[in-house]
């Protein structure tokens, strides 16, 4: 039943996923995806091979990478990515309706795809043969039906040669992966609905033999002039036993019926929940010293009206800080560093003038928000790790979800769900309460007393965050190429705000306790979260920040963004906050 609604959710966010991706690099993006939608598996040259024989002149190179680390993909091997199944189902239901694709031009992209299978076997015979095979599979299902016709016949004749060879192990991992190919090509199979079914049922007894009836076990599913039971020697579920129990049921007489009563002692005790005390664990707040940047460009003189120069650099002006924060030991060599943000109020949103801001940031308001602590930076692969490992208190952590490794790499690819269990797990290790930001918490602590759209000033430059380098924003015209892949190290670029908050603006997206709204009218004076009563477990929430692969205007300390709670991205990560626990203050700085 969970995985039907996780399909259901799938099925019903691919659009936007599609959509935002169109958003982030233009509409001929798409098409790019289309093609690379058919192929099951997708590799460099693979998609470089679509480009260049299909879209040569519409889509620049530099798409081919963009698409496979986008979140359309996920790396699956070496230079191995494929592509999520709902979005793939979608784009290739958009494919036939999209007036710009030509309507023979999936059996197009199918022969080429047979083409490069056949040109890569005699290339390197025996190698790779499980992804040919694969991608050879997929093309068929669109060469008509005999074609898909073979490919169906190909399939449940390796069901059957799978299924007396290697290890229990071996076979029911090949029958899992037989299984989702053919659960991926499912909506080119209707005319085979046996195949389909057997597949479910396999996916169904590998993970839940406890749901197979015993009548399921013992009628098989029959393929052509193939019966497959799943149950027997080499699967390893324990047999059914049968179970002899009594049922009783009370009735009435006509002679009348008297029932004894039984008394029975008990106890009724009452929780009340007292105030915290000072038995809580404290903190011992210590200074730190860190770097502000605030870009300008240099003035050439010319009379009592200076200008930029056209063509000077941008320079950066640092100058050093302190603030103070607390040390949360997680281990003996990895910590997590909790600044302190001091209580204040100030105008949320940004004002109309604001170059490229969205509709969403309206209107500007003034919010009050308490004391409390947060992440010095977003968190990171190692302390992940760390958290992952604790005991579960809702649900389960895969321990490296991540897309870019690296310990000190912000953590990505981690669900509104994933980060409140972290949360909970680090509360439940430490005694102290862990949560995410709140909206207004997230922009109070970003902007850190300033009114501009970055906390560095009106622009942002490559040198002090990782955005698409290769969008500008307002004055700056500064763009660079990247020596890097996907998320940067949290304190690579070395500045922070005036609170000594690092990575606020880029790197990744960072979610906040809130659902989303589309403005701000009716949101909270106080710094609360802005929930909504009554609201779907994955009811979309905010997020802020920017990230590696976004413009700079969506970096801004206004910007905000929306995703489904059970969203996965590698655009998307998280900081923590701990409020105001019992402190000792250092006698001064």
């Amino acid at each position: 039943m969970q995985e039907a609604k996780q399909q259901e959710f799938e099925r019903q966010i691919a659009p936007q996923k599609v959509a935002l991706f169109e958003r982030q690099f233009g509409e001929n993006y798409r098409l790019l995806a289309y093609h690379a939608a058919l192929p099951l598996v997708l590799t460099p040259e693979l998609v470089h091979y679509l480009r260049t024989e299909f879209l040569l002149d519409r889509v620049p190179w530099e798409a081919e990478a963009d698409l496979l680390l986008s979140d359309l993909c996920s790396q699956v091997g070496y230079e191995l990515y494929a592509m999520d199944t709902a979005v793939r189902s979608y784009l290739l239901e958009q494919m036939q309706t999209d007036d710009r694709i030509p309507p023979d031009r999936m059996q197009a992209v199918a022969k080429v795809l047979m083409s490069y299978v056949q040109y890569l076997s005699h290339l390197n015979p025996g190698q790779r043969e499980r992804e040919l095979q694969v991608q050879r599979w997929a093309a068929m299902t669109y060469l008509g039906d005999e074609h898909c016709r073979q490919m169906a016949d190909e399939i449940v004749q390796q069901f059957a040669a799978s299924g007396g060879k290697g290890s229990s192990t071996a076979v029911k991992a090949e029958f899992a992966r037989l299984a989702r190919i053919t659960q991926e090509l499912e909506p080119q199979l209707q005319a085979h609905p046996e195949l389909v079914e057997f597949a479910k049922r396999v996916g169904q007894v590998l993970r839940s033999p406890e749901t197979i009836t015993p009548e399921e076990q013992q009628q098989g599913i029959r393929m052509g002039d193939r019966l497959f039971h799943l149950f027997g020697e080499g699967w390893n579920f324990p047999p059914l036993r049968p179970l002899n129990f009594t049922v009783a049921k009370l009735v009435d007489s006509d002679e009348g019926l008297t029932l004894p009563l039984q008394t029975e002692q008990f106890t009724v005790a009452t929780i009340t929940l007292e105030p915290e005390t000072s038995d809580r664990p404290s903190v011992d707040l210590q200074p730190f010293e860190f770097t502000v940047a605030t870009p300008h460009q240099r003035l050439m003189s010319l009379g009592k009206n200076p200008k930029p120069l056209k063509r000077a650099k941008w320079e950066i002006q640092r100058q050093q800080q302190q603030a103070l924060q607390f040390i949360e030991r997680l281990a003996d060599d990895l910590i997590l560093e909790m600044v302190s943000i001091p209580a204040g109020e100030f105008l949320m949103g940004s004002p109309p003038e604001e170059p490229e801001r969205y509709d969403d940031e309206n209107s500007q308001h003034s919010v009050e928000v308490p004391a409390f602590y947060m992440g010095r930076y977003p968190v990171t692969q190692a302390q992940w790790r760390f958290v992952a490992a604790l005991s579960q208190v809702d649900r389960p952590l895969e321990a490296d979800p991540s897309r870019f490794k690296g310990d000190d790499r912000p953590v990505e690819k981690v669900s509104w769900h994933d980060a409140t269990e972290f949360c909970a797990r680090l509360s439940q290790h430490t005694g102290r309460s862990y949560r995410l930001p709140t909206e207004a918490e997230w922009e109070y602590a970003c902007r850190a007393g300033t009114t501009t759209p970055f906390h560095f000033g009106e622009t942002i430059v490559p040198d002090l965050a990782n955005y698409d380098w290769k969008q500008t924003y307002n004055q700056s015209k500064v763009t660079k190429e990247k020596d890097f892949e996907g998320t940067t190290p949290v304190d690579r670029f070395g500045v922070a705000n005036d609170f000594g908050l690092c990575d606020m603006h880029g790197n990744v997206w960072e979610w906040c306790e809130d659902h989303w709204h589309g403005n701000y009218e009716g949101a909270p004076a106080n710094g609360s979260a802005w929930l909504d009563e009554g609201a779907e477990e994955d009811a979309r929430r905010v997020l802020r920040g920017g990230s590696w692969d976004y413009d700079p205007r969506d970096c801004r300390s206004a910007s905000r963004i929306d995703f489904g709670a059970g969203s996965r991205y590698t655009s998307v990560g998280f900081r923590v906050v701990c409020f105001a626990p019992r402190t000792f203050q250092p006698s001064a700085l």
